[in-house]
């Protein structure tokens, strides 16, 4: 088994470790205190073509592998995740399910722009009473024969009031449980659909994220995706290869934080010597590298199955509950690391801990990860 990277996967990371360092770096700290939309990052990203990254380039993408993607997505993590997560959701969540069960007509209209960076979408699933219990959402869409009309609330929305194109999943017929579901693609400015709250979170500060509100929404028959029906599944399939972006986001946090760890350890002396010559710190320091390559590896197989064509569900949600919890203890270690720096802005450390928290609860809770893992194993 060859675990070496290709020359292709190698110049994809070299090119999106420079753009972090380069332009998401400067003034990552000031964004993320104001709460400020990376909009020029943003644009960097569409410029690199890394908006849509595994988009067929006759829609307008780069046409590359899912590996690839983590690549790209993981260097971008090391230093800005209101920026990767952006990329994220904009690749897994909306162009993978537009290109993969859209119609032509909506692949032409909305998949083009979206995977040029032109627009900037959204997938809206998740509701104040229902996050991690999809089927009980309230939103509704009632069939008026040419068009529905839609109806309710969805909250945590990443690009929430950036995107242009918005796919939303609300209930057509509750009495048909998941059966009923159905994804619509809603644009911003239809009548009835209003941007509400920014959230001001713990992490990803500067990520735009809102509540979004449903009034009598017209939404046309022909921006429903799929079959009548589809949308449950379309969720579940779409938030599978969803997990491998936001795994690779949190393979980056906990790298990131690594990389600032050891490289102040080598700096800092305590007792006459570097801090990294302590057993302490270097004990520290070898568990960290060692249970970030082992996530790494996790999310590199995820990958490496999506594009074999292969099942990839429980493989991608192993390695989201993994890397993020990997996320989770790196970040606390390496504030620990730094001591007292570590507490200010200024070392980004902190900054990368409280980022790494939202890996644990985002596009499924590491409990429901581990819901599906347990069945898929004793399936």
């Amino acid at each position: 088994m060859d675990f070496s990277l290709s020359e292709e996967h190698k110049m994809i990371r070299k090119a999106a470790s420079d753009f972090a360092q380069n332009v998401c770096k400067p003034g990552v700290i000031e964004r993320d205190s104001d709460q400020i939309w990376p909009a020029e990052q943003v644009k960097g990203m569409a410029d690199l073509g890394f908006l849509g990254m595994m988009v067929d380039p006759k829609y307008g993408g780069a046409g590359l592998d899912t590996l690839s993607y983590v690549i790209g997505l993981e260097e971008i993590s090391k230093v800005d995740n209101s920026a990767s997560v952006l990329m994220s959701v904009n690749n897994s969540l909306v162009c993978w399910g537009l290109e993969a069960f859209g119609s032509e007509e909506q692949k032409q209209k909305y998949l083009v722009p979206l995977a040029k960076g032109e627009k900037i979408g959204a997938f809206c699933l998740s509701e104040p009473e229902a996050g991690s219990d999809a089927t009980h959402q309230r939103t509704t869409a009632v069939d008026m024969g040419d068009h529905y009309v839609l109806n309710g609330t969805k909250n945590w929305i990443t690009n929430g009031g950036c995107a242009s194109v918005y796919l939303v999943i609300a209930h057509t017929d509750p009495a048909k449980g998941t059966k009923g579901i159905n994804v619509l693609i809603v644009e911003k400015g239809m009548p009835g659909f209003v941007v509400g709250k920014k959230e001001d979170k713990l992490g990803i500060r500067s990520s735009d994220t809102h509540t979004l509100l449903f009034n009598d929404v017209k939404v046309p028959k022909e921006n429903r995706i799929g079959e009548d029906g589809f949308g449950f599944k379309f969720a579940m399939k779409t938030l599978a290869g969803g997990r491998i972006g936001i795994a690779a986001q949190a393979l980056g946090i906990a790298a990131g934080a690594y990389e600032l760890a050891a490289a102040y350890a080598q700096q800092r002396s305590a007792f006459n010597k570097e801090i990294i010559q302590h057993q302490a710190i270097a004990f520290k320091l070898a568990d960290m590298a060692t249970e970030i390559e082992a996530a790494r590896l996790l999310v590199y197989k995820a990958a490496a199955l999506k594009d074999a064509g292969q099942n990839y569900d429980i493989a991608s949600s192993m390695a989201k509950v993994f890397a993020s919890e990997v996320a989770m203890k790196t970040t606390v270690e390496a504030v620990q690391i730094h001591g007292g720096y570590g507490y200010v802005k200024e070392y980004h450390v902190e900054r990368l801990m409280r980022d790494a928290k939202i890996t644990q609860i985002y596009e499924g809770t590491s409990e429901v990860q581990r819901i599906v893992i347990s069945r898929g194993i004793l399936a």
